[in-house]
């Protein structure tokens, strides 16, 4: 007859260096009865968290500040070098391709609200610059387009300097990116 053998009861091996406990020879408590304090070397299981956001936190010297992405984007320089507009746009559409999943025809709607914004008369520009704005973080928060955060800080810039030039700046940055989208 064939030896009867105790049924395992994970499918996994049992771990080593913790010595027979009272739970038998993979020591330590069932994984499902383990306390806040009780986390296995290496992070354990991420259930919880969803995500491996926790072991970051602990890591490094930049501890508890998110991930920043790339540097914002200078008025100053924007508005006075054609080319440093035209290597903006080529990052931003080139973190597009990379991050987002955003759609041709999402730029091109904002593009026109950037466009209807710098006709809007000299005493509502800044207000609608002020909208346009919000409808930006909106598209930005409501499809994932987290490549736009640099224009998103752009705008804010633009908006508190309500100068025509940086306007016209910002119009001639978004249509970069929109050529450069297609």
């Amino acid at each position: 007859m064939a030896q009867e053998q105790e049924p395992r009861k994970e499918n996994r091996p049992p771990r080593e260096g913790r010595g027979g406990g009272p739970s038998g020879p993979g020591g330590g408590p069932p994984r499902g009865d383990r306390g806040p304090g009780d986390r296995p070397p290496g992070g354990g299981d991420r259930g919880e968290r969803g995500d491996r956001g926790g072991d970051r936190e602990r890591r490094g010297p930049d501890r508890g500040r998110p991930f920043e992405g790339p540097p914002e984007i200078e008025l100053e320089k924007l508005i006075g070098d054609s080319l440093y507009l035209d290597n903006q746009a080529h990052s931003i559409v080139s973190r597009m391709r990379d991050m987002d999943s955003g759609t041709k025809s999402q730029l091109r709607r904002l593009y026109s609200a950037v466009r209807r914004a710098v006709r809007a008369p000299e005493n509502e520009r800044q207000h609608e610059f002020v909208m346009l704005r919000a409808r930006l973080a909106y598209t930005i928060a409501r499809h994932g387009l987290r490549s736009l955060d640099q224009l998103e800080k752009l705008l804010l810039q633009v908006t508190r300097r309500n100068d025509s030039r940086g306007y016209d700046r910002f119009k001639d940055l978004f249509e970069a990116i929109v050529a450069y989208n297609e």
